[in-house]
């Protein structure tokens, strides 16, 4: 490629950001292939594409620019909207101490490693501040597991507020004194200016929200809109009092915490983040690597990597234990809460990047940073699920006193029955849909199926004539649908909704009739369309008030008798697994089998004493007749479809193929989706 050529693609904007968005398409679900987070491929291909690569893109063009602090501040605001505000009021101190812990004993470790490598205080005081916050990388595997309910863990979520506002506080004087506009004075004035932001922040942005929304009522692409917008006023209200615009961005994601919850709204912003800007962020870090100066620093100041990497899993290390000494926490406990704040990314990177840019930080600090995300990004999670799959066992064979609410999958009296809507819009598909909901009611002991069929009402999109024959069409699957039931014998009743959003229009309906279960037909979930535009199932997985069953039927329902469940621990979701498969034996006459899955790793006496808790606990939930097979082997997807070969269903659950919300977003679809030969279903609580 000729050098005018490279000039003329630099220089034009729309061109830099078709490549990041075609890198931002193609390269996260390559890497996750190979079993890499996402994010480090978008960091790889930065350097592939900066000025030591191919060079077609420079760090220093302002569309460049735009995009990386976009993604900056969207990154810190993600992280703040993240945080479980009702965990950390439930463990308030307890957040408080090991946010203290965690906070001081890395920034600690990180000033001595500085002054002890030759850097000046306040570089030093810089680099402290990078190990002293964490990114919760890891709280998808916590939910999957089950323990987000665990003292320990609600903790270590609420430490993350201390922790990352400490880190960035630390930042935003270091970057001051650095520039030479640092006083006694001065920092008493900023602190003041902070505290009062803060305030505004917080509860100007969180109130005002409140409001906006009750006003708004279901628009949510004003609400969208105004999201956006509290998150860029505190990100320029910050710089107005000269504190660096991801501090923010941090607050304001926390300020609208409450407003969003767990509403779809929350859901877009997530997704335009990690489809769009974060990505972007990432990718410019990658070009500002400069890589013969990456490898120069990983062979001529090893000693400096080595030290930030160890000191920081030390110092957490150390802050996680005198926690357990303060609270008497168990092992496992510990454990968890060191591996959970191990992962540094998002304020760590951010102010890193920051640190850089300002030159208070050198190449090789940046560059030492960049491996230990590396590490811990990959270290933490993995210990997360080691130590949290114990205190998953831990809280099963010792179950809560406070019972949890949730439908009970056992025989249910008929005041009781089970209601269940069936979204009916594929007439290949309906009839096995509404045969096996028919099932399910009649094994309850009564009930009623509600098919559902939706009439897009949108009317940028369709004319009235297409909206009368798109409505002509959803009475004629309504129309199967009562032939089906008809013929089958099942209670039911018909609903036709008009919506301009199916997938709301789902849970509008499920909510309305106060049903206990949606089940849905199977979508292929990993094509570049569901990964751009989102997808239905999707959707209502995270919209939906009830349990949520996406199945995929080969045959018919009735012939499903060999039903297999893979577990890899026992959480509740496990359990809830099992229970459901249960209930699809009872009404099929069938034999459920759980595959209890282990790594290799695992001693052979330590699966029997898993194998006999988990047996014994099943049998305390009155789950008699399971088939049990333990397993180990670290190919989890190969073992699973070698399985299930030999059966005609497999219930999965469906958080194993949702994406990690927050950092980065990733591929929907699995391997063993498309692997599997066997009728299947991801079931959702």
């Amino acid at each position: 490629m000729t050098e005018t050529v490279k000039e003329l693609i630099i220089a034009n904007p729309i061109v830099s950001f078709t490549i990041l968005l075609l890198t931002s398409l193609i390269v996260p679900p390559l890497f996750e292939k190979i079993k890499l987070p996402g994010l480090v491929g978008l960091l790889l291909a930065g350097v592939l594409l900066g000025p030591n690569g191919l060079g077609l893109l420079n760090p220093k063009t302002e569309t460049i620019k735009l995009l990386s602090d976009i993604g900056k501040i969207y990154l810190m605001f993600i992280a703040g909207l993240e945080i479980d505000l009702v965990a950390f009021r439930r463990t308030r101190n307890h957040s408080i101490t090991f946010g203290l812990s965690t906070f001081t004993v890395p920034i600690i470790t990180g000033i001595s490693i500085g002054l002890f490598f030759g850097f000046g205080l306040n570089a030093a005081i810089l680099i402290g501040s990078l190990l002293a916050s964490h990114t919760l990388l890891a709280y998808p595997i916590a939910q999957r597991l089950g323990i987000v309910r665990n003292e320990a863990v609600t903790v270590t979520i609420g430490a993350t507020i201390f922790t990352d506002i400490g880190a960035l506080l630390v930042l935003a004087v270091c970057i001051s004194i650095h520039r030479g506009e640092f006083s006694w004075w001065g920092l008493v004035l900023q602190i003041a200016a902070l505290g009062v932001y803060s305030v505004v922040v917080l509860f100007g942005l969180d109130s005002l929200g409140k409001e906006y929304f009750r006003r708004t009522g279901n628009e949510e692409g004003n609400q969208f809109l105004f999201t956006l917008l509290a998150l860029f006023l505190a990100s320029v209200g910050a710089q107005m009092i000269e504190i660096e615009n991801i501090v923010g961005a941090f607050l304001a994601g926390l300020a609208v915490n409450d407003v969003l919850g767990k509403s779809v709204v929350k859901e877009k912003v997530e997704f335009v983040g990690g489809v769009l800007f974060i990505p972007f962020f990432f990718i410019g870090m990658g070009l500002l690597i400069n890589l013969p100066l990456f490898i120069q620093t990983l062979l001529e100041d090893f000693g400096l990597v080595l030290a930030i990497v160890v000191g920081l899993c030390g110092s957490k290390f150390i802050a996680a234990f005198i926690v357990k000494i303060i609270y008497h926490y168990r092992w496992d406990e510990t454990l968890t809460m060191w591996s959970l704040s191990l992962p540094q990314v998002a304020a760590t990177l951010a102010a890193a990047f920051v640190g850089l840019e300002a030159g208070l930080l050198t190449e090789a600090v940046f560059n030492s940073v960049i491996v230990l995300m590396l590490v811990t990004s990959t270290l933490g999670p993995v210990l997360t699920q080691r130590f949290g799959s114990k205190l998953a066992v831990v809280k099963k064979i010792n179950p809560p006193v406070e019972p949890e609410l949730e439908f009970n999958f056992d025989s249910a009296p008929l005041e009781n029955s089970l209601k269940v809507i069936v979204p009916v819009y594929n007439p290949g598909t309906e009839s096995y849909l509404i045969e096996m909901a028919g099932l399910l009611v009649n094994s309850q002991g009564g009930g009623r199926v509600f098919p559902l069929a939706i009439a897009s009402s949108s009317s940028t999109l369709l004319t009235e004539r297409k909206f009368a024959d798109n409505l002509s069409r959803t009475r004629k699957v309504l129309d199967k649908a009562t032939e089906t039931s008809q013929k089958l014998g099942i209670n039911h009743k018909l609903i036709l909704r008009i919506d301009n959003d199916i997938a709301l229009g789902i849970c509008y309906a499920a909510r309305e009739r106060d049903v206990d279960l949606i089940l849905m037909g199977y979508q292929k979930l990993n094509t570049i369309r569901s990964r751009l535009l989102g997808n239905i199932i999707e959707q209502v997985f995270r919209s939906s008030h009830c349990k949520v069953v996406v199945m995929r039927l080969l045959s018919q329902p009735v012939t499903l008798k060999r039903i297999l469940v893979p577990i890899s621990d026992m959480s509740p979701e496990g359990l809830d697994l099992i229970k459901f498969a249960r209930l699809i034996a009872m009404s099929t006459q069938g034999v459920v089998t759980c595959l209890y899955h282990c790594p290799s790793a695992i001693s052979v006496a330590k699966q029997e004493e898993l194998k006999t808790e988990f047996v014994n606990y099943l049998l305390k939930d009155n789950l008699h007749e399971i088939n049990i097979e333990v397993i180990s082997n670290s190919d989890h997807v190969g073992v699973i479809v070698n399985m299930s070969q030999s059966f005609d269903l497999i219930v999965l659950s469906a958080s194993d193929f949702q994406p990690t919300p927050g950092i980065i977003v990733s591929d929907w679809g699995s391997p063993l989706l498309n692997q599997i030969d066997c009728s299947l279903a991801l079931f959702k609580k």
